[in-house]
């Protein structure tokens, strides 16, 4: 009988590719699984195979718990301790059983237990193998379609899912037809494959540009970023690293071969090469394509950009359905607004004037000098406040001492603002102490310039209840909380 075993390793081991330890494993587990069937009960059964002869022998064991035992499992600490009194809490005791033979085993239950294991050992290994690959381009034939999901064979036994969501858009697909897809993650999945690929990620055309374009693998060309509208529209950005080599020119390929194979390879989509530019105005520029940037206007502090172009190339440059400018945004990583030439200078007069009042009320200063504080670049209080003063002092129309009255009225204002916020503050932590208020109605009351509780109690229902979220019954209750302190006072 232990000869059979050791054949029967061998043989499974070299069948299935996973290790004899593995089946080893399983076939302990089968004849415990048997062996338990021969007992009343839930007992704890343990099989061993020696490795090198075969021979196996059955334990039945306990489980040494500190109290007393609970199932047929368990046995206390103080009862195992009359049986070996080395043993501690968590260990086990054991003892030999006489186990049933390896050739009268159950073999149904048996077969069902090792290929189990073999099952769980083979789903082991696949995801083992692929890790380390999570993020490279894989192919495979089609080799069924469940509900839109595509399950490719990549060989050797392997399967792999391309979801319905991650495939392109009305692409057609039939059984046997090859496929490739980008491995965006590896699962361990108790069913199913394991191996999940993308077909609409950006990450594939990033990884097709590097196989069909020799001067990307050589390093002198890089791809920057990359946005898509699978199946119709795609854009990459691409840098060169060599002022030799036109990037664009070399990812069309002669005669647009390059370009043609990745365009077919995903089902046509029509991709637009962009040249990337440190200058983030160029690079936003270029993204544009094939519409033309009059001007740009640059907000760092939420990081977009008004884009001015043309009346005529407006719906060009928003594209249908705003591909083209969602797709630039996505490529730049800046928020891109579209509008057309009027448009920017009407923004631009508004947002001029604005500034123009701002300092005209808050410096209390005319139009003049106001006017001149913008023209120079200036547009805020803070920037007027702490710019260096020697800086100031060069604007041709300011003296020393319009420069000082400028800074110190800048400041002052600011400090003005600063107490004014610490105030409200202060009474908006007021307002939320108040017991059946909450964040939300605090804001509606502060919208409506109730700061604080003696706001709050000099309002009537009716001045509530216009409110939103505040009823009748609501608004009575708030105020007669505000005013309780009214009554403490009396």
């Amino acid at each position: 009988m232990s000869k059979d075993i050791l054949l029967v390793v061998d043989a499974v081991s070299n069948e299935k590719g996973v290790t004899r330890e593995v089946i080893f494993d399983a076939l302990e587990c089968a004849i415990a699984t048997v062996t338990k069937k021969s007992y009343e009960g839930n007992v704890d059964i343990y099989v061993h195979i020696d490795r090198h002869s075969g021979e196996y022998q059955a334990f039945q064991r306990w489980q040494v718990v500190k109290n007393e035992a609970k199932n047929e499992t368990e046995i206390s600490l103080e009862d195992a301790r009359e049986k070996n009194a080395d043993i501690n809490e968590e260990e086990f005791i054991e003892e030999s059983i006489e186990s049933v033979s390896f050739g009268r085993i159950g073999a149904q239950t048996a077969k069902q237990v090792i290929v189990q294991k073999i099952r769980e050992a083979e789903r082991a290994k696949i995801v083992e193998t692929y890790k380390d690959r999570q993020g490279e381009l894989v192919n495979g034939i089609i080799k069924r379609i469940e509900r839109g999901n595509i399950i490719l064979d990549l060989g050797e036994n392997i399967e792999a899912i391309i979801l319905r969501e991650d495939m392109v858009p009305r692409e057609t697909v039939r059984l046997g037809d090859h496929l490739r897809g980008y491995l965006q993650s590896v699962r361990s999945e108790p069913r199913g494959p394991q191996l999940f690929l993308s077909r609409v990620a950006p990450e594939l055309l990033i990884k097709l540009f590097d196989m069909e374009v020799p001067e990307i693998g050589e390093h002198f060309l890089e791809i920057i970023s990359a946005a898509r509208d699978p199946g119709s529209r795609a854009k990459i950005a691409v840098s060169s690293k060599d002022p030799r080599i036109d990037p664009i020119g070399a990812c069309v390929g002669m005669r647009g071969s390059r370009i043609q194979t990745i365009s077919n390879e995903l089902n046509g989509e029509r991709v637009d090469i962009i040249l990337w530019d440190e200058n983030p105005a160029q690079f936003v520029m270029n993204a544009m394509s094939p519409a033309e940037v009059i001007s740009i206007v640059i907000d760092e502090e939420i990081h977009s950009m008004d884009v001015a172009v043309r009346e005529d190339q407006l719906s060009q440059a928003i594209g249908r359905s705003g591909q083209n400018v969602r797709l630039a945004t996505e490529l730049t990583g800046w928020k891109l607004n579209i509008m057309t030439e009027s448009q920017a200078s009407e923004k631009y007069e508004q947002e001029t004037m604005t500034i123009v009042r701002l300092f005209m009320d808050d410096l209390e200063v005319d139009k003049e000098i106001a006017e001149v504080l913008l023209q120079e670049g200036f547009s805020s209080l803070e920037e007027i406040a702490y710019v260096p003063f020697d800086e100031m002092l060069n604007i041709e129309e300011f003296d020393e001492e319009l420069v000082k009255e400028l800074r110190t009225r800048a400041k002052d204002t600011l400090l003005t603002r600063a107490i004014a916020s610490e105030e409200q503050a202060d009474k908006a932590s007021e307002l939320s102490a108040m017991d059946g208020i909450n964040q939300q109605l605090i804001q509606v009351l502060e919208k409506h310039g109730i700061v604080s509780i003696d706001s709050l109690a000099e309002q009537s229902v009716e001045d509530l209840i216009v409110l939103d979220g505040i009823d009748e019954a609501n608004a009575g209750k708030l105020i007669m909380t505000a005013r309780a302190s009214w009554f403490d006072n009396q």
